[in-house]
């Protein structure tokens, strides 16, 4: 039987990482993020009211795009961040920063609900839940130029818009998992926990809970 299982989470948090490993362990197909370069980007920068709705309804498209290609494949597939994310947590903290203007919103929203309503949603959503402390570590970790000026107050913002999205999100089960303890790479049997979750619980929504011992042994 073919699955669909998307990886939800803040920047940072490590969502490509178990796409990939996750991928190669189950032998499924992984769909990253769009690689489009964004054409509105540069003036987004100079001039957010003005480019932000231009912005995010091309990331939408392009979002789109994935969906329908993940459709149509024969194989279980794994998705890095989803459709779902771009309309409730970055377009949505535009608007909360009044760099989306209330028509434009209620524009956006209305082809995004429209969408969504003919996609067919995941099996699973795996949420992973991290510190704003934990992803500022990471993302100097990676050391991306375009990721320096990210600040703790903005991924402060889309934590929580993260935290009410899941609470409200009915589509699919969610497997929420706490990610601040979490190595795939260097602790293989991370992933094999993770694994044995999403199998476990594909079924409903519930959240990863980590007794002390089990950390402390794997």
């Amino acid at each position: 039987m073919k699955r669909y299982i998307t990886v939800a989470g803040n920047i940072g948090v490590g969502k490509s990482t178990l796409v990939q490993l996750l991928c190669q362990k189950l032998g499924w197909q992984p769909f990253y993020e769009p690689e489009s370069r964004n054409p509105y980007l540069a003036d987004f920068y100079q001039n957010m009211a003005a480019w932000g709705f231009h912005s995010q309804v091309f990331f939408l498209a392009n979002r789109l795009q994935i969906h329908r290609q993940i459709i149509r494949c024969a194989e279980s597939v794994i998705q890095d961040r989803s459709i779902y994310e771009d309309a409730e947590i970055f377009a949505a903290n535009l608007h909360q920063q009044g760099l989306i203007d209330a028509r434009d919103w209620e524009t956006y929203r209305a082809l995004y609900h429209g969408l969504i309503e003919f996609l067919p949603p995941p099996d699973l959503v795996i949420y992973l839940r991290a510190t704003p402390e934990t992803l500022l570590e990471r993302i100097a970790r990676r050391n991306r130029d375009y990721e320096r000026g990210i600040s703790r107050a903005y991924l402060e913002s889309l934590n929580e818009l993260y935290e009410r999205w899941i609470e409200n999100f009915t589509l699919c089960p969610v497997l929420t998992v706490p990610a601040d303890q979490l190595n795939y790479v260097a602790r293989p049997m991370h992933l094999e926990l993770v694994a044995r979750k999403i199998h476990e619980k594909l079924a409903g929504k519930d959240v990863v809970i980590f007794a002390p011992d089990e950390i402390a042994q794997i």
